[in-house]
């Protein structure tokens, strides 16, 4: 029986990469956005390519009857779950400097940036000790996918980097509570990745890189950050839950 997986925000970017290489490895995949499912229809057809089951699961994070009917669906369609990726996140709309910041960017950013994972965390972590409480061989695992901008400040979207360094207290409380039942819970921590949230700064990045942002000299795509996913899921790092994995290219690494 294969493990199954959720992830938030799965049918772009880089949820879209972390389920590629998952079905790639064997794993039932649940894909969540907020598109109507027949706007995913290739997204989906292609994860199905690799043979594994894959459904879609429509919920915005950010809401309470979102986050129930992903469950409900997780429940009743698969009825198990191994794995959450929490990926879904956004971006404000607008790049305001930190005087100018509103409160309703603030508030959308923080509901489904931070709330969201949260509480969805919350409900499939209940789901999860029911399963190991009802079966000793039970593997569970949780994978937040956070950003550098949780440590590296960018002024014009301020909201977007307190959600991350959020993001990254929230993996290290659940990697705390669910300690107990051997659920270890990580953080993967992407740089500069190749997505359409970075598609207006393309030109941007391609100067910083050049001139050495990045110690890697190239764009993070959505493979990179997949491959690290499937090693935390399938267990190659057994004894570091709580821990943040870089996936950045080495731009966080201090130089002189």
């Amino acid at each position: 029986m294969n493990s199954v997986a959720l992830i938030t925000g799965g049918s772009r970017g880089i949820g879209r990469g972390i389920a590629r290489k998952l079905c790639e490895n064997g794993y039932d995949v649940a894909v969540n956005g907020v598109r109507e499912e027949d706007r995913v229809g290739d997204v989906l057809e292609e994860l199905r390519s690799f043979g594994t089951e894959v459904i879609y699961c429509r919920g915005d994070v950010g809401s309470r009857t979102g986050r129930d009917a992903i469950m409900d669906k997780m429940r009743s369609h698969f009825g198990r779950m191994n794995v959450l990726v929490n990926n879904a996140g956004v971006a404000p709309r607008e790049r305001k400097d930190p005087l100018e910041a509103t409160e309703e960017s603030f508030d959308r950013v923080m509901r489904i940036n931070l709330k969201g994972p949260y509480f969805l965390t919350q409900a499939v972590a209940r789901w999860m000790v029911e399963q190991k409480e009802k079966s000793a061989s039970y593997a569970g695992t949780i994978v937040n996918v956070g950003s550098i901008s949780a440590t590296i400040v960018s002024p014009n979207r301020g909201e977007y980097c307190i959600s991350k360094a959020g993001l990254a207290m929230h993996n290290k409380i659940w990697a705390v509570r669910l300690a107990e039942y051997d659920i270890p819970v990580y953080e993967v921590r992407p740089g500069i990745i190749k997505t359409d949230m970075t598609s207006a700064v393309t030109d941007k990045y391609d100067r910083l890189i050049a001139d050495g942002l990045t110690v890697q000299p190239r764009w993070g795509y959505p493979e990179d950050v997949g491959k690290g996913v499937l090693s935390l899921v399938q267990g190659d790092f057994p004894y570091s839950s709580g821990e943040v994995i870089m996936i950045d290219g080495g731009l966080s690494v201090q130089r002189l």
